[in-house]
């Protein structure tokens, strides 16, 4: 889809909330506006999507689908600061990364496991001995960063993408936090793809019995876990999935990460 189109059906949405421009990128010679949307309420769920220009699925759910969206979350009470679509060229292009082959993603944070020695994912869970924003990566990356950290850590947040690799119609997802509060949410997805389980989805991540992953990757989740946000989950839906059962699986976790906002047990330290 042309960017242009797309920001087009984002601001028709102006009327939900606050929406404005966080920044621009510049890509191929064409300036792309970065759009967030804020809706007030006593507690606050952080939804970003389109870290990855070929997987549509999260932009254009969100896109569809922001009038109920809102809707619900004010009759639970939450606000919403709602980033739809992070990476403008690589969504225009269908490719993963920006157009100047910029990786956008797991660049928010870095571990030192020994003096010297940074990593910005770990393997399995081992010691470290601090963690610390990162300055570099991709324009992308900065500007969200830059914008999310205006802002105290919500209550919850969800990074919706999609898997370009395992095939099939499928869906899991990398959490951080009580893995009881999602495992209705894997439940009801099961209704529109399957949920895969007990399986490696790739070379650092295996999927439990309930199709979730614990993987500190240096992701926007890792780093609001890190500041303590007790609900923090990255869905994938597999890109052979389609766009309408993408748009039902995403909607089953944003109104359940909308009511583990409500809860209100606010990002702990």
């Amino acid at each position: 889809m042309d960017y242009t189109d797309y920001a087009r059906r984002i601001r028709s949405h102006a009327s939900l909330g606050e929406l404005s421009e966080y920044g621009q990128v510049h890509e191929g010679g064409r300036d792309y506006p970065l759009f967030r949307l804020i809706v007030p309420g006593d507690r606050w769920l952080v939804i970003t999507s389109g870290f990855h220009g070929e997987e549509p699925a999260g932009p254009l759910t969100l896109a569809k689908h922001l009038p109920d969206i809102v809707a619900y979350a004010k009759s639970k009470g939450v606000g919403l600061r709602v980033y739809p679509c992070i990476n403008p060229s690589g969504f225009e292009d269908g490719t993963r990364y920006n157009r100047s082959g910029e990786k956008p993603n797991n660049d928010f944070m870095r571990y030192e496991i020994a003096p010297g020695e940074w990593r910005g994912e770990l393997v399995g869970d081992p010691p470290i001995l601090r963690w610390a924003l990162y300055d570099g990566g991709p324009k992308e990356t900065r500007a969200v960063r830059s914008d999310l950290a205006r802002f105290p850590a919500p209550d919850a947040a969800l990074d919706i993408h999609q898997d370009n690799y395992l095939g099939g119609v499928a869906t899991y997802a990398y959490t951080f936090g009580d893995t009881a509060a999602y495992r209705p949410l894997t439940e009801a997805s099961a209704a529109h793809a399957t949920v895969v389980k007990s399986r490696k989805v790739d070379d650092n991540a295996y999927a439990d019995e309930n199709g979730l992953i614990f993987f500190h990757d240096g992701s926007v989740t890792d780093w609001y876990m890190r500041q303590g946000v007790p609900y923090a989950a990255a869905l994938e839906t597999t890109t052979p999935t389609s766009q309408d059962a993408c748009d039902a699986v995403n909607l089953i976790w944003i109104r359940g990460f909308i009511d583990l906002a409500a809860r209100g047990e606010g990002p702990t330290r």
